[in-house]
């Protein structure tokens, strides 16, 4: 029977207000935010809480008590399992309970609130030689509580252990309300009728628990009462953990602390077949390995195709892999033990990985497993539910084999890869859950992998824990005697069945509640006014916002090492502000969820106004979200043939009215007269919709095209022509950056064109979401650089949100033969650094103690890459700290009214910082006009080009050849300076 509150909710959220819990949210908003975590279950939470200190636990429970109401807690939200969803009160302490309260370096201990995030608390312990042993991977944003509910493990808990393992004690609340202080927690409860009758509980079946529970590590279903024996000292808070909630609600925690060994090596080892690698599991396991992980090839391209085969670091010969990692004192000691370790491993081939950087590129495959496996290689959507299965290491190879053919049997099929050391296989499976009769086939499969896991004395769970999706499966591994304990024990500690009811006893059915089986096609058929062609989705924008599947890497600070995802959430720490949270909201929208008209509901408004459409997410996120492109779709729905924001008029459209302005000099200083005016400034911001404290730039008093019209012809080429894409902001704003490129390219053996008439990509458009008007512009600019194309030069674009237009957008705003055009302008569009790289004899200047700091526009990262600039300049000698994140402006989003104080936060993470600390002679590289004008407006440096940066170095007679005198040319001088300041 699904899970229901015995009592009516109304009120919940006002006597929680009451009982002194202040963040409370009921809205449509977080109901929808917090109806699903990383699993395939939707159960929309009466309200959510979000404690500031223990006591609102205790109150939030008190109250719940009172009304009949569950309480499931949560932390990242990162449950594959369907475990941190509920239809009461979802508590999510990741906002506020996010301390490391106490480290004991002495003890090698750590006290904890739950919800703090496992990567926080290495760097908590990390200068003083320790760690936290369990590692999984999403350790850069699970947090405490949420490991201990489902027992997590990660790829090194064969060399650190389960977090059970590591867990000392426990503060919590049970169902009962009563508080346990457990073990080494301040204040142990010294006696408590809950633990006496718990003891009874437990000696009445002991024979139970010593011959089904604890046979082997990664036995995580249930209830781990093996723990509970008399010959393991009856250790409560090591029980408690993989409880999942259901028995206590965690308000701290001690945990054990290990050394971390200096040195580590991998070793990749080769083999024919996935199931061959795991055959080789047990010879492996006595040399004492810390992570042996599998993957085989389905995995290795579905990365190649989605990031490049330059993503995938170099593989032994083979086509399944083991991943072996050895730490120690030194390097010589574990290169001995490799070798040893190589010879017992029966392996195709082998290597052994010293470089940090190429182990570092494997781990992330690994790491990102769960959102690369979400579409299998045919495209189709691939789902968990039976993604946590775990044998015995000696039986993995077998159980593989029988696994695989199960899938044929069933006519589906997976990316497997796991911690074949602990013999755990992670996989999801496309599962056609939105076809008619699609939960059944998810149940029948279920059922029979149950069936075949117990066959091979293995567990339903290894580290997820049953959630929603196993429960039901307990009786297949169990025995009634087993699961009969199971519901005893639960009703000691909470005999209401108040906490996340609905798991493991009691289950819900396995195919109850699931999301994606109300998610119908969202084709032109169905919405004849979709602007985008979801290409990569088959044209569905349901299956397009379905890609998240809830892993929330969005939710991670991956800006350390050159990622962008997500800007927003870094910044405000709001659910609603990360990738994951939008694309849940745009899931309920697309399912009819939010209403008929869910495109203009204020939760789908909530939810994207803070969106920077910085596209970090498209090449950031595992699965391939966009949530740029969905954002401008959706405003598009929302807005069309509809008054829309002043700023969509006004910025939304920036290139006609600088076209307008920029077609004679005259008006260009009328304009720039206008925006110097101390009266008028504030009546142009207002009907603009631009923020107050942003200051207004001036257009440049001789456009890039003007210039370029007046300049003598170039030199013979040697390499052939370029098409310089004129964007709107290198022409009316920077022309300097133009006349930079000019110079360089032309230096380089190239010969300079432009189009005949000014083009635009439509990035303004895009961004505000008048689909419809970019669609036109686009074209346009097709039909204007396709001549050139097919005449075989290359286009160079010099604005990196422009040039991913071209790259990228274009296709998917057009259709048929125009499409078909796009992409042929697409093929031969390149950066400048591209073009350079690939340019036979260009040798790029020395910059040889030149150190630089570098801001990649977003946009670059996502859509070209920035490796061929940092490799441009690194082969020229500069030393150059590239950094990751968004400069906060992101065209017209930090400009808007409303969004300053974001886009300032965005700034403040790591590109203010990072330049502050920064000598003057450091240069600033930042090839984005908008990184540019954060920069000049923020932090009173000023950024250049990467084609001023070359030009400045280019010899005087050269620059000279190439630049009309200076009569003639009045921005000349911004070829030797720093970009100057936007106003």
């Amino acid at each position: 029977m699904p899970t229901s509150p015995s009592r009516s909710t109304d009120g919940i959220t006002a006597a929680l207000h009451r009982a002194g819990v202040a963040e409370t949210d009921d809205s449509p908003l977080a109901r929808s935010l917090y109806a699903s975590d990383a699993s395939l279950y939707r159960i929309p939470p009466s309200a959510v809480v979000f404690p500031r200190h223990t006591d609102e636990i205790a109150a939030v429970l008190s109250v719940c008590r009172e009304h009949g109401v569950p309480v499931t807690m949560r932390g990242a939200g990162t449950s594959i399992a369907g475990n941190a969803v509920g239809p009461g009160v979802v508590v999510d302490t990741s906002r506020h309970l996010d301390h490391v309260l106490e480290v004991d370096v002495d003890a090698r201990t750590a006290l904890v609130e739950p919800g703090v995030v496992q990567a926080r608390l290495q760097q908590a312990v990390a200068p003083h030689g320790l760690r936290f042993g369990p590692d999984p991977s999403t350790h850069n944003r699970a947090t405490l509580g949420g490991m201990l509910g489902n027992n997590a493990c990660g790829s090194r808990a064969l060399g650190y252990g389960r977090t059970s393992d590591n867990v000392l004690g426990l503060d919590i609340l049970a169902g009962t309300g009563e508080r346990l202080r457990l073990g080494d927690v301040p204040g142990t409860t010294a006696r408590s009728p809950l633990l006496e009758k718990l003891t009874e509980t437990v000696h009445a079946d002991l024979a139970v628990i010593r011959t089904e529970l604890g046979r082997f590590p990664r036995q995580v279903s249930g209830y781990s009462l093996e723990h509970l024996l008399p010959e393991r000292g009856f250790d409560v808070p090591r029980a408690l953990v993989g409880s999942e909630g259901t028995l206590g609600l965690t308000l701290a925690a001690r945990v054990q602390l290990v050394r971390d060994e200096p040195a580590r090596l991998l070793v990749a080892l080769g083999y024919p077949t996935m199931a061959e690698a795991a055959d080789a599991v047990p010879a492996l396991l006595p040399h004492a390995p810390v992570a042996c992980e599998g993957i085989d090839a389905r995995i290795v391209r579905t990365v190649a195709d989605r990031r490049g085969t330059a993503a995938v670091p170099e593989l032994p010969r083979g086509d399944g892999w083991l991943l072996v990692e050895l730490a120690g004192p030194d390097t010589a000691a574990l290169t001995a033990a490799a070798g040893r370790l190589i010879k017992d491993a029966g392996a195709l081939d082998s290597r052994v990985i010293t470089d940090s950087r190429h182990a570092a590129a494997l781990w992330r495959i690994r790491e990102d497993g769960a959102g690369l496996a979400a579409r299998t290689p045919d495209g189709e959507p691939a789902h968990a539910g039976w993604e946590d299965a775990a044998v015995p290491p000696e039986r993995l190879g077998a159980y593989l084999r029988e696994f695989e053919a199960l899938l044929s049997e069933h006519r589906l099929t997976g990316l497997p890869y796991g911690h074949f050391g602990d013999g755990c296989v992670h996989v999801r499976i496309d599962f056609p859950l939105g076809a008619p009769g699609g939960t059944g086939a998810l149940r029948d499969f279920l059922f029979a992998a149950g069936e075949t896991v117990a066959r091979h004395g293995g567990s339903l769970s290894g580290e997820h824990g049953d959630g929603r999706a196993r429960g039901e499966l307990l009786p297949l591994m169990y025995s009634a005697e087993a699961t009969d304990l199971f519901a005893r024990v639960k009703g000691v500690f909470d005999p209401d069945d108040l906490l996340n009811p609905g798991v493991i006893v009691r289950p819900e059915p396995v195919d109850a509640s699931v999301r994606a089986a109300d998610a119908r096609p969202l084709r032109r058929t169905e919405l004849p006014t979709l602007a985008l062609a979801h290409r990569h989705d088959r044209g569905d924008l349901s299956m397009a916002v379905h890609r998240c599947t809830g892993v929330g890497k969005c939710r991670a600070d991956t800006t350390a090492a050159g990622g962008v995802m997500c800007p927003s959430y870094l910044a405000t720490r709001e659910e609603k502000d990360s990738t994951r949270g939008r694309a849940r909201v745009l899931q309920d929208v697309v399912s009819g969820r939010l209403g008929p008209d869910g495109w203009r509901s204020q939760a789908l408004h909530e939810a994207l106004d803070l969106c920077l459409s910085c596209k970090g997410c498209s090449s950031d996120c595992p699965t391939g979200t966009d949530m740029a492109a969905y954002k401008a779709e959706a405003l598009h729905q929302r807005y069309r043939r509809r008054l829309r924001p002043r700023s969509h008029y006004a910025l939304g459209r920036l290139p006609t009215w600088t076209r307008l302005v920029t077609r004679l000099p005259v008006l260009t200083r009328v304009a720039n007269r206008v925006l110097r005016s101390t009266g008028l400034r504030p009546l142009l911001r207002w009907s603009a919709g631009v923020d107050a404290r942003r200051p207004l730039p001036s257009f440049a008093p001789t456009s890039f095209r003007r210039w370029f019209a007046r300049r003598p012809d170039g030199r013979p080429r040697r390499h052939g022509d370029v098409v310089l894409f004129t964007d709107t902001f290198t022409d009316a704003f920077s022309p300097e950056v133009g006349q930079a490129a000019v110079a360089v390219l032309e230096d380089a053996g190239y010969r300079v064109t432009v189009t005949a008439r000014p083009v635009c990509c439509g990035l303004t458009w895009i961004s505000t979401g008048q689909l419809d008007g970019a669609a036109k512009r686009i074209r346009a600019t097709v039909q204007a650089l396709l001549p050139h194309v097919r005449a075989g030069a290359l286009v160079v674009g010099l604005e990196p949100s422009c040039t991913g237009v071209l790259r990228s957008d274009a296709t998917e705003l057009l259709e048929g033969a125009d499409a078909s055009a796009a992409a042929e302008v697409a093929d031969a569009t390149r950066t400048l650094a591209e073009l350079l790289a690939g340019t036979p004899g260009w040798v790029p200047p020395d910059l040889s103690g030149d150190t630089y700091v570098a801001q990649p526009h977003c946009h670059h990262h996502a859509v070209m890459g920035w490796d061929t600039d940092l490799a441009l300049l690194t082969r020229a000698g500069a030393d150059v700290t590239r950094l990751g994140g968004c400069c906060g402006l992101a065209g017209n989003f930090g400009v808007e009214r409303g969004h300053h104080d974001v886009s300032v936060a965005v700034a403040e993470h790591r590109l203010l910082p990072a330049v502050r600390e920064a000598a003057q002679d450091t240069g600033i590289l930042a090839d984005g006009f908008s990184c540019r004008t954060q920069l000049s407006t923020l932090a009173d440096r000023s950024g250049e080009h990467l084609a001023q940066l070359l030009a400045r170095r280019l010899p005087p007679a050269a620059l000279a050849r190439r630049l009309p005198p200076a009569a003639e040319h009045p921005d000349r001088g911004a070829l030797r300076e720093r970009t100057p300041r936007a106003e």
